[in-house]
Parts: structure tokens; C-alpha cells; sequence
């Protein structure tokens, strides 16, 4: 028993591998076998439906007439694709340097979506959206510091910002710290070439999203009005922020406003004229009146005090208050600026559009925007996580003593940036820093992901290769560390993007049917467009071979056949007055008889033209070949030797039809673009034909006959 057991179990086996390959067989026969090469059912379908339009997820439905009838063509279609693509591969065209480039450019636009938190970039676009339905109107007092100064310098700054934010909630006065301490230059008094220029004590208007740096803009929408924020980090330093109001978004309006200004020797007399002005309006005075009469803006009060399409950074802060709250039509009440009494008429303002409609806007807007990064960031961050991320500089080394106990030293770490931190000097922030490999001897691995390591010479040549320039130079250590960061994201990234074809079914499709697709072009462009182009003697041939086929009634054969044409003697003059039209004809029919050049006719009827005219000749004689059906100069009387006046405008033409030509077959070179179009689908009919037989393509019919979608 046990010697026939032996013998029976591969058999089995054999027999069991055989029976799934008949299975699989079945559910998904081979269609096509080209080369050698055999194509699944599956993959047919895939491509057809993809073709016609159709899900593939659609379950199959009964074959009619058109649907059976697409279907075999289509499978041609398919073979013909199919065999010119493995006669490409074979002759290396999907490996040409060009088309790799290209094929690289397309990746990377198609794979920038896979590379990003999708999530984190719809909270963006919400957070933004959400935002933009208001204006802000802040103040702020800056304390400078760069993002690349030493640790002591950022933790000074900080100080010196939160001495001062501890002043402001005290109690004093915004505006007068703000002058006193604030590193913005616009905050102070400025000398210029006018005289004096007023600071604004750190007043910077209204504002909305992507109008400042993002961690500005969200503690801005985070404060309530009339509150203070703790020092707020951006890239300029440390920003302590008043938050005065916030109103419904604008972003352009049209009005019309009158503004009486203020008078120091009659402190009252603009109230009361602004007074009298309203009270006109309210019992129903037109706008554009009572502005004549009471605005001082003398630029606006003739046409109603008119301002169109004004943005809300070119308004007072009042304006925009204002604005904010009336809807088109109404009036506001009169309120008081620096500058004197207003009323405001509403006659449109900018409304936001949809979340999706605003989408556009900001992603030009986040081209240059902080919160770009963030999508990215938090992507890098989920594949450290994702492939095994280890930063080896912040990695301790464990330090065990005696009797197994940790040794109570100082931490030592696997790996270390000193010699990167030492080879990098200030040169880095003019993009002129030069690398080189003797700058590094400790070669351990600083970093790695996925089992790929990274070491000290990798971060600086990233570093070499990427370079920034600064203006504000800072301390190299700190600078230094927050590159490592961008290339362990970088690095943690590009892993990301080497596994796409591997995780994402659907990408890798695309990047093959892109490739597949420059493959066959590039194919078709040497074996059959350009080469018809340029085979000139092959041209010349099929032209010969083809042209005693055609018929001139034949439909088909139309734009290879001149229609009746008529060789025509077009004068045209654009002014009745400058000669008369019998007058010319009669000069016109002798020019003929002494056999006169057009341009000799011309000067005929120049000298004979009318004396008041003076300088520039009112004629053109231009002769034209003209084929019937194909312009509408000639009416359809006049195909016929003879001379024909039409009115032209103020002027007229007369047509002298000198010759009839009977239609007659176009030459090779008048009708070249049709011969080429013909002669490239003769090339690559014969293509075709010899690439079957050298792969020896096989369709199986009875797999077509019983496929069904």
C-alpha cells in the first residue's frame, strides 16, 4: 500500500494542477496569441470597454446586430494594435531617450495626487472656504526673528514678545506699543521724499484668506474682536495680534458714497450738513442730486459719487465695515472717519461662489502659500510610519553596565550631523556652497526607510543639489537640522513613489497605456507618416497606380478633381466717383486689346480717373483662379468668357472671365496632402499585412463569438 501511495500522490497532484488550468481556462480563455504571446479574454475586455465608454463593472447584456458588429472590429482594431506593439518593443522604440522623458514628465503629473494627504487637502480647502466668508481688520506688533537663528536668539525674541503682549493685556495702548517696539517698519513714522509719511501703529486694514502668511491668517480668524493673541510664530518672527473686527467677505464692490468733509473752525458744521443730506435721501431725493449738492469729493459728486469695482484693500477700514453689512440698494446711515462724514449707497458687491467653484483660486493661491506643504508633510509622515522610518540621529544608543543596568552617562546616539554641520558655511545661503566626499568620513547610515539607508554624504549632496538663497543668514546648526527633515520627507516620499505601480492598480494602467501609447506613435510616425512623407519615389508611384481609378463622379474621388474653373481678371475700385463704371470698362476692354500687364491697366485707370481725387490710386487688378462651387464671386450666369460688373459697397468690381477650364484630375503635388493621407493608409495596410505573418497572429473566433458586454 504504502509503494502504490508513492506513486499515485504525483499523479494526482498532476492531475489536480491540470483540471485549475482548465478552469482558469474557462473562465478566462486566451483570445489573441501573438508572438507567442497570448492574451486573455480579460484584458480584451478591459481595453474594449475602455474604448466604447463602457464600465466595466456592467453586467453583460444580449449581443444585437451593432453591438456584434463593433465588436468584430474593434478585435481587429485590437490585433493590429497588439502586434504593432510587440514589433515596437522588439525594435526598442519603447526605450528611445525622448520618449522616456516624456513618459517621466506624464508620471509626475499623474502621480502628484497619489503623493499627498487628499484628506488633509480637503481641510485645507474647507478651513479656506470657511474663512473666506469674512474679513478680518487686525493689528500687530512684530518681534523679528529667523526661522534659522540659533535656539538662544528665538528664545530671546520670544521673551522680548512676550514682555510686550503682557503690556498690551494689561491695558495699554495698542497702537502706541506698536509704535515703540514693532519691527515692522510700517508701524512708525517714515521720512520720504513728500515730507513725513504717518505709520499706521501697526493697523494692517481688512484682510481675507491667502492675504498673509498662514500661521498670521489663523490665529487672525481664531482671536475674538478686541482680543489679544500670545505670540504667534511665522517665518518673520513673533507676531502679537489685536484683532479689531470681522465682517461678511467682499472683494470688490461698486457704490456710490457722499463725503462732507470735516471743518476745524466749524467742528459741527459737517455732522449737521451730513445730517441734511440724509434727510433728503430718506424722503426719497435722488442719490446722484443730494451728492451734488452736499459731497465734497469734487473727483465723484457730478456722476452720483460714483467708485466702481473698488477692492476692499483700497477702502478705510470704514468703507469696509460699512459695505459689509448693507446689500445692494440700501443706504447707510452717516458715520464718521478721520477725514470727515460719509453716506454710502450699495450698488453691487463680489458674493462667494461655491466651495468647488473657488477651488481653482486657491490652488493658484497655494502655489506660493505655507499650507501647501501641509498635505505633503503629513503624507511623508504616514509613509515613515507606513514603510519603517528610522532617524538614526535621535536614536540612543543603549549603554548597558554592570549587572545589566543602564549606565546613568550621557545619551549617545547611533548617528550624528556634525560633520555636515561642519562642512556647511554661509556660502549656503547664496546657492554657492560646493560639495565634496572628502567633507565626510563617518559614513553610518543617518537615516533610513523601507531598509534603504542614507548617510551623511547622501544629505549633502541633497543638500548641494538643492540649495536656497537667504537673505537673513542664521545659525548653520539650526538650518542644517531643518533640511534633514526635508530630506528624510523627501526620501520617505520618493519610496512612496517608486511602490505606486505596485499599490495602485488603476496608476500603473495609466502609466502603461501612456507608455504603450508613445511607443505606438512614435512607431507609427517612422514606419508609416513620416515615411510616406519622405518617400518620395514611393509617392510618385502610388500616384501613378491610382490616379487611372478615379472618376470625376465619383463622389468619393472629389478633392482629387479641379471642378470648372475660371481664369479671372478681378479690378476692383472702392469709390464710384473716383471713376465711372462704363468709363472703366471701356478702358479695361482696350488695355485688353494692346495686350496691357494688370499693372499697366492699372496706371490706365489711374490717369483717367476723376481730377478731384488726389494722392493714393482707388484701384487693385488682381488675377484669380477660380474653381465653380468653390467661391461665390462669379455668379452662376457667368461661367463664361466675358466681362461682368458687380457693386461692391460704395464702389464696384469688374470681373473679366478670360478663360473656361473643363474639370481635370489635380497633379500629384496639387492634391499631395490627400495622396500622403492615402499612401500612409497604403503603408500601413502592408505593414499590417506583414507583421501578422512574421508574428503569426492567431485569433480564436470562438472566444470572440462567445464574449458578450
Amino acid at each position: 500500500m504504502k509503494k502504490v501511495f508513492t506513486y499515485t500522490l504525483p499523479l494526482m497532484l498532476t492531475l489536480m494542477m491540470a483540471l485549475a488550468s482548465n478552469a482558469q481556462q474557462k473562465k478566462d480563455p486566451v483570445m489573441f496569441e501573438i508572438g507567442g504571446q497570448k492574451i486573455h479574454q480579460s484584458e480584451f475586455r478591459y481595453e474594449f470597454l475602455r474604448s466604447i465608454g463602457q464600465d466595466t463593472s456592467i453586467k453583460p447584456t444580449s449581443c444585437t446586430y451593432e453591438k456584434r458588429q463593433a465588436l468584430e472590429e474593434y478585435v481587429q482594431l485590437f490585433a493590429n494594435y497588439r502586434v504593432k506593439l510587440l514589433d515596437a518593443h522588439n525594435q526598442g522604440y519603447d526605450t528611445a531617450s525622448a520618449l522616456l522623458r516624456e513618459l517621466a514628465s506624464y508620471r509626475r503629473d499623474l502621480a502628484a495626487p497619489y503623493l499627498i494627504d487628499s484628506a488633509t487637502l480637503n481641510q485645507i480647502y474647507q478651513e479656506a472656504y470657511e474663512r473666506n466668508h469674512y474679513s478680518v481688520h487686525a493689528a500687530h506688533i512684530l518681534v523679528r526673528v529667523h526661522s534659522n537663528d540659533s535656539p538662544a536668539d528665538t528664545l530671546a525674541a520670544y521673551n522680548k514678545a512676550m514682555d510686550i503682549y503682557n503690556k498690551a493685556i494689561a491695558g495699554e495702548n495698542f497702537g502706541s506699543l506698536a509704535v515703540k517696539y514693532s519691527d515692522d517698519p510700517s508701524a512708525k513714522e517714515q521720512a520720504s521724499n513728500n515730507g513725513v509719511v504717518p505709520g499706521n501703529a501697526g493697523d494692517l486694514g481688512f484682510f481675507t484668506v491667502f492675504n498673509m502668511v498662514y500661521p498670521f491668517e489663523t490665529a487672525c480668524y481664531t482671536l475674538e474682536e478686541d482680543s489679544i493673541s500670545r505670540p504667534v510664530r511665522t517665518m518673520y518672527g513673533y507676531h502679537i495680534i489685536k484683532l479689531l473686527e470681522k465682517r461678511p467677505y467682499f472683494g470688490s464692490a461698486s457704490f456710490q458714497h457722499i463725503w462732507v468733509s470735516n471743518d476745524r473752525k466749524k467742528p459741527a458744521y459737517a455732522a449737521e450738513k451730513i445730517k441734511q443730506a440724509f434727510e433728503q435721501l430718506q424722503e426719497g431725493e435722488d442719490f446722484y442730486r443730494v451728492c451734488k449738492n452736499y459731497s465734497d469729493d469734487l473727483s465723484t459728486s457730478s456722476n452720483g459719487g460714483l467708485l466702481h469695482n473698488i477692492s476692499m484693500n483700497q477702502m478705510p477700514n470704514n468703507y469696509v465695515s460699512v459695505i459689509g453689512q448693507l446689500q445692494p440698494g440700501q443706504i447707510s446711515y452717516p458715520f464718521e472717519t478721520s477725514q470727515g462724514w460719509h453716506i454710502i449707497r450699495l450698488i453691487e458687491k463680489d458674493t462667494l461662489g461655491s466651495l468647488e467653484e473657488m477651488i481653482p483660486f486657491y490652488n493658484q493661491k497655494m502655489a506660493r502659500d505655507q499650507r501647501n506643504n501641509k498635505p505633503r508633510t503629513v503624507f511623508a509622515e504616514q509613509c515613515k510610519k507606513k514603510y519603517g522610518f528610522h532617524n538614526y540621529t535621535t536614536e540612543p544608543v543603549e549603554q548597558v553596565g554592570k549587572k545589566g543596568k543602564k549606565k546613568n552617562t550621557t545619551v549617545e546616539y547611533k548617528a550624528s550631523l556634525s560633520e555636515s554641520i561642519a562642512a556647511l558655511n554661509d556660502s549656503i545661503y547664496r546657492k554657492k556652497w560646493i560639495y565634496s566626499d572628502t567633507m565626510i568620513t563617518d559614513l553610518r547610515p543617518i537615516m533610513s526607510i523601507a531598509n534603504i539607508e542614507y548617510n551623511q554624504r547622501d544629505f549633502l549632496k541633497w543638500m548641494a543639489a538643492n540649495q536656497e538663497y537667504i537673505r537673513t543668514k542664521g545659525d548653520i546648526e539650526t538650518y542644517s537640522k531643518k533640511r534633514f527633515d526635508e530630506f528624510c520627507d523627501e526620501k520617505a516620499i520618493e519610496y512612496a513613489d517608486s511602490q505606486l505601480e505596485k499599490e495602485h492598480p488603476d496608476f500603473a494602467n495609466l502609466v502603461k497605456e501612456y507608455h504603450n501609447g508613445l511607443t505606438i506613435f512614435a512607431y507609427n510616425d517612422h514606419e508609416v507618416w513620416s515615411k510616406a512623407i519622405l518617400d518620395t519615389v514611393g509617392l510618385a508611384n502610388y500616384y501613378a497606380a491610382r490616379t487611372p481609378e478615379m472618376s470625376f463622379d465619383n463622389p468619393e474621388d472629389e478633392p482629387y478633381f479641379w471642378n470648372t474653373r475660371a481664369r479671372v481678371n478681378v479690378i476692383s475700385i472702392s469709390d464710384s466717383n473716383y471713376i465711372a463704371p462704363e468709363k472703366a470698362r471701356k478702358i479695361i476692354a482696350k488695355a485688353y486689346k494692346k495686350g496691357l500687364t494688370g499693372t499697366e491697366m492699372d496706371e490706365a485707370l489711374f490717369k483717367a480717373h476723376n481730377k478731384k481725387w488726389e494722392g493714393k490710386s482707388k484701384t487693385t487688378v488682381q488675377l484669380e483662379l477660380l474653381e465653380m462651387n468653390h467661391q461665390n464671386l462669379l455668379h452662376s450666369n457667368e461661367w463664361r468668357v466675358g466681362t461682368y460688373t458687380h457693386p461692391d459697397n460704395a464702389g464696384y468690381k469688374i470681373l473679366v472671365v478670360e478663360k473656361i477650364i473643363d474639370p481635370c484630375l489635380k497633379t500629384a503635388q496639387e492634391a499631395r496632402g490627400y495622396y500622403i493621407n492615402d499612401y500612409q493608409g497604403y503603408l500601413d495596410r502592408q505593414l499590417i499585412e506583414q507583421l501578422r505573418k512574421k508574428y503569426n497572429v492567431i485569433i480564436h473566433q470562438d472566444v470572440v463569438d462567445e464574449f458578450t458586454y
